[in-house]
């Protein structure tokens, strides 16, 4: 399963709404028997990093989106939470 462009805006951060679609998006992705949650982030989001490593994820990755972006070495981070089979 992919998290794909989760965000919180501004004025609603720091309450744990962004801890709580994570850990909802967990329990869906092991409920429905998936094996593991996929995502991306990008190098300059220090809090969402921290937020993904904090539910369980790991870094498994990175790229460079563009040659600019390579030059600039701006980096894209692809994160992993293995979901062990329920029992």
């Amino acid at each position: 399963l992919e998290l794909k462009r989760m965000s919180v805006s501004k004025e609603w951060r720091g309450q744990g709404i962004a801890r709580a679609l994570c850990a909802e998006v967990l329990r869906f992705a092991r409920a429905r028997g998936a094996g593991a949650v996929v995502l991306s982030t990008s190098a300059v989001m220090v809090a969402a990093q921290r937020l993904y490593e904090s539910q369980g994820f790991r870094k498994v990755g990175a790229y460079s989106p563009s040659l600019l972006s390579w030059l600039l070495r701006f980096q894209v981070y692809i994160y992993r939470c293995d979901l062990p089979a329920s029992p």
